[in-house]
């Protein structure tokens, strides 16, 4: 399968979006001071574990979307760009 430049990108750019927002989360998760992560003895509550639950949960998949992004990206840059003159022929050869 191959993906175009445009959906390669946004595959990418979600992925690191990704790891910004969800290693964000969970920063201010293992801060909280209302009391919903941690109860008064300090000890996690079910609150964290579920939250950090779905923060590993979606690091890993826009992990995994960024990396088919990137893919797409380095795929794309490998490709030589199409010669209309020449169409899809293999080269001549240069024995004679």
């Amino acid at each position: 399968m191959k993906l175009s430049r445009p959906v390669s990108w946004f595959l990418l750019a979600f992925g690191a979006w990704s790891w910004v927002i969800w290693i964000t989360f969970v920063k201010n998760l293992w801060k909280d001071g209302s009391g919903l992560a941690f109860d008064d003895a300090g000890d996690p509550t079910a609150y964290f574990w579920v939250h950090l639950l779905l923060a590993v949960t979606s690091f890993l998949l826009g992990t995994a979307i960024g990396v088919i992004g990137f893919r797409g990206v380095r795929a794309l840059r490998r490709e030589k760009p199409h010669d209309p003159d020449h169409g899809d022929r293999p080269p001549a050869s240069s024995a004679t």
